[in-house]
């Protein structure tokens, strides 16, 4: 029996998840590249690593980066020469939650994240984030500033407090709340892409919703929350904002982790 495929540790969801010719080309066959070869991309062309740098940062072996990395560069060139659309989407990945001893980044919001918003040991506690602004949740998951983020316990809050995202904006957010080691999602508006990435984060969303934060969460626990499960962003950038999805800790896309 074949051994499972080891998740591979992505920093951040992609922001643009499509990209199409100029001229012509619609009509072709799309490439699809996974997200984590959409991160050897990232990490050795655009950071400047090596591929070993780039193993360690993805906690895998360096042969498999290796592996990841040139099959990335094929499909690139096959956009580029051939003129075909390019969509990123798949793979074995999980998102970096903020602890990789490998990262290097000082400046990494959700390490910081991660530190200060540990659940106390020996208790159940779920944790509900809703995009905020000015005591109502805030319609735009992509541009929201802040999250107000819930304790609950025996199925009623007991804590919560408003945390700034940090500039943090459309993919990245996922890796935030996953870093606050968020349970749940209440939001308006939120586009594919991010839903996907809140997805492979383990985090359950519950979109569409308007109104005050307090009340909706208060509604969520009592069962009565109206939300909408196929939501879609309606905003301009709509495509870039990231139905109702329910995943798994430390899962894969596309199976479990290795851990």
């Amino acid at each position: 029996m074949p051994r499972p495929t080891k998740c591979r540790m992505v920093c951040r969801f992609p922001q643009t998840l499509e990209f199409i010719p100029a001229k012509g080309g619609e009509e072709k066959e799309p490439v699809i590249l996974t997200v984590d070869e959409y991160e050897t991309i990232h990490l050795i062309d655009r950071e400047g690593l090596s591929q070993e740098q780039c193993s360690q940062r993805m906690q895998v072996a360096r042969t498999t980066a290796q592996k990841i990395y040139d099959s990335a560069r094929r499909k690139l060139a096959d956009v580029l020469v051939d003129g075909r659309p390019l969509k990123i989407e798949g793979g074995e990945y999980r998102l970096c939650p903020g602890g990789n001893p490998f990262c290097g980044r000082a400046d990494c919001y959700r390490q910081e994240s991660q530190q200060l918003f540990q659940k106390p040991k020996g208790a159940y506690i779920m944790r509900i984030a809703v995009t905020y602004e000015n005591g109502q949740i805030y319609q735009h998951f992509g541009h929201t500033e802040q999250f107000k983020v819930y304790d609950v316990e025996g199925g009623k809050v007991v804590s919560s407090q408003v945390v700034g995202t940090n500039g943090q904006g459309h993919g990245a957010l996922a890796a935030v709340l996953s870093a606050l080691q968020a349970d749940i999602l209440i939001c308006g508006g939120i586009g594919g892409g991010a839903q996907v990435a809140l997805a492979s984060a383990g985090i359950q969303l519950y979109g569409g919703v308007t109104g005050d934060a307090d009340a909706a969460v208060e509604s969520l626990l009592a069962g009565t929350l109206a939300y909408v499960p196929d939501v879609q962003c309606s905003h301009h950038e709509g495509a870039h904002c990231g139905g109702h999805h329910h995943g798994e800790d430390h899962e894969c896309r596309h199976g479990r982790c290795n851990d």
